[in-house]
């Protein structure tokens, strides 16, 4: 398995392409092509030499062990299955035994070590494998539960290590618990983060030279800061670190937080741990725990916030793409309408033609009976124009192509015209219908073509299903320096149900049976109308009390 291939395993592909599948090319990879285990090997026995040296020269047990994040880390990424666990699981106990005869350890010692370390590795692996979904570390769920791994699994070798210790060094039980809990749980929590956040779109960022220079400009504020807080320098100016590290989340996400973690947690813990920074007045096992505590409770929760704005990103994304597709999806429906519509209105018009000659007399000698069905004929292809034209206007509408000329319009006049259009319908007949004007001076900022229409389709339909009532009223009055139109009915009013659906096009409320004609689109196309206008239109109604359509505009 290359490195290359490593890092774009995870998530490039799918996050649970890792957790399920490839065991086998992944046993494969192991053997034919070892480089990531060797580099491993190196790695982990350099880092556990690294460590002890370091630890002993200070008079300490390490406190920080970064072999077994590494070791976990490259674990994690790569294959899965019996094979590969055995085969990955025994170099690392062979480079971990290299590393403890290295710095001098005895074989019983050595030995000892590195079934601790090989235990809390395994643990690791098995319980992020169980418990972190993906093995992602980009989300606050999947981060707070592989914290979470690392704390658990680091602290059943603690406790076998401090019994151990105690028993061959006296040294104090609690102590050693404490810094191989705390060392071990941090080298798991940094390299593991680490290497489980770095996925290879990341690498990206070598071949934008201004992302690149920031990144590096940012890291080298950091280590400086680290340098100047936890070197021989010890300057008390600890506070700067935070908003660099802040920044360094909000620009470069999980991934470059990690990095920067890993640089603190190093320079921090080795720091103190060599007698400088801000505990460097404290006994040598305080100062680790100090340095520890301060990684742990002080700079590791920035992660939980580059991982909320991680997760932030993906939602917005997430959200950015249903938003395209629907947008599209109503882009091709309007589409479709537009030429369902135009292809209706040329046949139509023939069969209203060959209607009315027919109805007229003009094809030949016609009897009574032949008359009323010519005569249904043109009514019906007329209901079909109709519906065609309403196509149209809501493909436009939403298509964004109705132009609306939005000038001063009376509202009073308009209201007229709209009541004597509606005289003319077969339908009003036996429905009074009446023009209420509450106040003077009533003009909106409209598309007087465009508001007839919508008017007019309010007040057809309370007409068509309110008109049982015998009354319509159609109302203009101020409501907070706007103009409100209404058309009131006295029929049989709408549930709440019913008034949730109301502007759904084709959406006939159950009454696609009934004997009242109608396509449903009229109130959906009256809504964009509106909307385009700047106003706003809605429905006041209950079962039994008659409905209030209402629009609300701008007053020129």
């Amino acid at each position: 398995m290359t490195l290359s291939r490593a890092l774009d395993r995870p998530e490039d592909h799918s996050e649970t392409a890792l957790a399920e599948g490839g065991s086998t090319a992944s046993n494969v990879a192991f053997f034919r092509q070892p480089l990531a285990p060797i580099l491993t090997v190196v790695g982990v026995t350099v880092l556990v030499v690294l460590a002890i040296g370091f630890a002993r020269t200070n008079g300490l047990i390490a406190a920080l062990w970064g072999a077994g994040g590494l070791a976990m880390a490259v674990w994690l990424r790569g294959g899965r299955g019996l094979a590969y666990d055995m085969g990955f699981g025994g170099l690392i106990a062979v480079a971990v035994l290299a590393g403890e005869f290295l710095v001098g350890n005895g074989p019983v010692m050595s030995v000892m070590f590195t079934v601790l370390n090989l235990l809390e590795i395994v643990l690791a692996a098995v319980l992020a494998r169980r418990f972190v979904p993906g093995l992602s570390v980009n989300s606050v769920q999947g981060l707070t539960r592989f914290l979470s791994v690392c704390a658990v699994a680091s602290l059943p070798s603690a406790v076998l290590s401090a019994f151990a210790v105690d028993s061959l060094t006296g040294v104090d039980f609690i102590d050693n618990l404490r810094i191989w809990w705390f060392g071990h749980a941090l080298g798991f929590a940094v390299i593991g983060t680490l290497g489980l956040a770095i996925r290879r779109r990341h690498l990206a960022v070598f071949r934008q030279p201004v992302r690149l220079i920031e990144g590096a400009a940012l890291l080298g504020l950091i280590g400086g800061a680290c340098y100047a807080i936890f070197s021989h320098l010890s300057l008390p100016y600890g506070f700067l670190l935070m908003p660099v590290l802040l920044t360094m989340a909000v620009r470069f996400r999980v991934a470059g937080i990690a990095i920067a973690l890993a640089l603190v947690t190093i320079m921090a813990i080795g720091g103190t741990m060599a007698g400088h920074g801000p505990y460097h007045s404290f006994d040598s096992e305080h100062r680790a725990l100090l340095a520890q505590l301060l990684v742990l409770l002080g700079y590791m929760p920035i992660l939980m916030v580059a991982a909320l704005l991680e997760e932030r990103d993906r939602l917005a994304d997430r959200a950015r793409a249903g938003r395209e597709r629907a947008e599209r999806a109503s882009a091709a429906k309007s589409r479709l309408l537009a030429n369902v519509a135009h292809e209706i209105k040329s046949p139509v018009g023939g069969v209203i033609g060959i209607g009315e000659l027919w109805a007229g007399g003009h094809l030949g000698p016609t009897t009574a009976e032949q008359v009323d069905m010519a005569q249904m004929l043109v009514k019906t292809a007329r209901q079909v124009e109709t519906l065609a034209h309403d196509l149209l206007d809501v493909a436009r509408a939403e298509a964004g192509a109705v132009k609306v000329d939005l000038r001063p319009t009376d509202v009073a006049g308009l209201l007229e015209d709209v009541r004597r259009s509606l005289l003319l319908n077969p339908e009003a007949k036996g429905v009074a219908i009446e023009v209420v004007i509450e106040e003077d001076g009533l003009i909106a900022l409209a598309d007087s073509d465009r508001l007839a229409q919508v008017v007019g389709n309010l007040a057809g339909n309370a007409v068509k299903y309110g008109g049982a009532g015998g009354k319509v009223r159609l109302r203009a009055a101020w409501a907070d320096a706007r103009v409100r139109i209404e058309v009131i009915d006295k029929g049989p009013g709408l549930s709440l149900e019913k008034q949730a659906q109301l502007f759904e096009p084709f959406n006939r409320l159950g009454l696609e049976r009934s004997s009242i004609e109608g396509h449903g689109i009229g109130l959906a196309l009256a809504k964009r109308l509106t909307e385009l206008q700047g106003g706003e239109i809605g429905v006041i109604s209950a079962p039994g009390q008659g409905a209030t359509f209402w629009v609300e505009l701008t007053a020129a």
